[in-house]
């Protein structure tokens, strides 16, 4: 059950996290969390300066975004949270 149909800043960096978990560039994670440009920037920021997501280089031009072992252990938290609340979409 839904309470609000807004997603919180909790929701949406766990998203960040699940498309970050076998790595992603920018654009993968904007379209994939349903987010603006400047939504993506700002969380990736929050998200990089707390050491949840690394940004790592792969080849010349691509910067991936890759979820770190403190990300992930945060993603499963957020999971118990929204598990044990019972606000999972099943």
């Amino acid at each position: 059950m839904r309470v609000n149909q807004r997603r919180s800043d909790v929701e949406i960096i766990a998203e960040m996290l699940r498309i970050g978990e076998n790595g992603a560039v920018k654009t993968k994670i904007m379209y994939n969390a349903n987010m603006s440009y400047s939504q993506m920037k700002k969380y990736l920021r929050f998200l990089i300066s707390q050491g949840y997501l690394d940004s790592v280089r792969a080849g010349n031009l691509s910067v991936t975004y890759q979820a770190t072992d403190k990300g992930l252990n945060l993603l499963k938290s957020i999971d118990g949270f929204i598990e044990i609340l019972g606000l999972n979409d099943d």
